[in-house]
């Protein structure tokens, strides 16, 4: 008996406790600031999305999303971060939105995952194929988006954060004074 509950105890504290609706990873964890405070989990999902999973964690895991700003946040629609060449805090935000990082371009991978509230996607510009480094978050369903665009993952703890990222003001939802990730990191 005595061995039998031991076993049980190692196993327990050997597995990981994951969030409501945690996959398998990786995990994004993304420490934001601004109008916005506070860390926002997001399960990556590389089964739907393997090229740009992998793509998202080499970023991550290089510091180069560290002090990014949400350049582009939309009510009710979508929060917009990742430009690792132009949106860096501090620096000439005029171009925030039109860069990527110095990996390669990758090819869509669309699928059946619908964009639903806290749904992670790849932003690219009108090629299907342009997606880089930039990633948006879902305040609200977007079923327009379906088999449109990469569907990386979901947000599994700090939806609460996402709503309060502070929102554009400009044409297009640009950000006067943008929150920031100040911190990005991968748990697997």
């Amino acid at each position: 008996m005595f061995s039998k509950s031991l076993a049980l105890a190692a196993l327990l504290f050997a597995t990981p406790v994951l969030a409501e609706g945690d996959g398998p990873g990786p995990n994004l964890v993304i420490e934001v600031s601004g109008a916005a405070n506070g860390e926002v989990v997001i399960d990556l999902n590389p089964d739907i999305a393997p090229k740009a999973v992998a793509q998202i964690v080499a970023l991550a895991k290089a510091g180069a999303y560290d002090n990014v700003v949400f350049h582009r946040v939309i009510d009710g629609f979508m929060a917009q971060t990742g430009d690792v060449q132009y949106g860096k805090k501090g620096g000439d935000m005029s171009q925030a939105g039109t860069g990527g990082s110095t990996m390669p371009n990758l090819p869509a991978e669309f699928s059946k995952v619908p964009f639903e509230r806290g749904v992670v996607g790849m932003a690219r510009a009108s090629d299907p194929n342009s997606a880089n480094s930039q990633f948006f978050i879902m305040f609200a369903p977007g079923d327009f988006l379906n088999g449109q665009y990469t569907v990386v993952g979901k947000v599994i703890k700090g939806m609460d954060v996402v709503d309060q990222i502070k929102r554009g003001d400009g044409q297009n939802g640009e950000v006067s004074d943008p929150d920031v990730m100040t911190k990005v990191t991968v748990q697997q």
